[in-house]
């Protein structure tokens, strides 16, 4: 049975783009359908994303607008089986975390534990990588739970950090290989080939003189690791 899938996002909405045009791929072998995308921001761009290609939207109630939807109604709805978080940046009520436990998701632009908890995100995040003179960072998918950043781990990839490099440039290449191997975590998710009690690593890797180096796990697309350097420019 295909997954019924919640987006949400409070930014722009790459991430679901990258994950509809995952979807968009592998066509009947998806394990997902996005069926709703919600933001707690009227502007955000992942709205008009959704509405281009006729996926129902909705607003949610914030301290600043408590009349909206609340998350939990807008879930139930839509009779949602997945949650994925891309780039929402509101912390899930406790209430949603224990009534969907290991069906909500997310990516965080470094790798956990390190640089994540409340505060960080976005632009954020980099800095303090390059503040920390780290050499490497990359991108972490996990189960959400009640603390910031801290779900089981689900999936984690290096990238380097260069010389040369700020906060916007690394922030760039992070989001390059975010959008390669989010939409493969959110398909095994939604398929249940991984679950909370099963969180199977996409593959393991390393970052080695610059230059990314990968093992993948077996039941991952052998062609991954390549779409990756790809995206790092290698």
């Amino acid at each position: 049975m295909t997954a019924r899938i919640a987006v949400l996002a409070s930014g722009g909405g790459s991430n679901l783009q990258a994950i509809l045009e995952h979807f968009d791929r592998l066509g009947e072998r998806r394990g997902g359908q996005v069926v709703v995308v919600a933001s707690d921001r009227a502007g955000a761009g992942a709205l008009e994303r959704a509405m281009s290609r006729d996926i129902p939207t909705s607003l949610i109630a914030t301290d600043k607008y408590p009349d909206r939807p609340q998350l939990e109604d807008v879930l139930r709805e839509y009779s949602i089986d997945l949650v994925v978080l891309a780039g929402y940046l509101k912390l899930v009520p406790i209430e949603v975390v224990m009534s969907h436990v290991g069906r909500i998701i997310n990516i965080h632009p470094a790798l956990l534990p390190s640089f994540g908890g409340p505060g960080m995100y976005g632009h954020r995040v980099h800095q303090a990588v390059i503040d920390s003179g780290a050499t490497v960072t990359g991108v972490t998918a996990h189960f959400v739970d009640n603390e910031y950043d801290r779900g089981r781990i689900i999936a984690q990839w290096p990238v380097p950090v260069f010389a040369a490099d700020d906060a916007r440039t690394l922030a760039a290449r992070v989001l390059r290989v975010e959008h390669i191997v989010y939409p493969r975590v959110v398909d095994a998710v939604a398929s249940g080939r991984t679950t909370l009690d099963n969180p199977c690593m996409l593959g393991v890797g390393a970052v080695v003189d610059g230059r990314p180096s990968f093992t993948l796990l077996p039941h991952e697309d052998s062609r991954l690791a390549e779409n990756i350097e790809l995206a790092l420019g290698h």
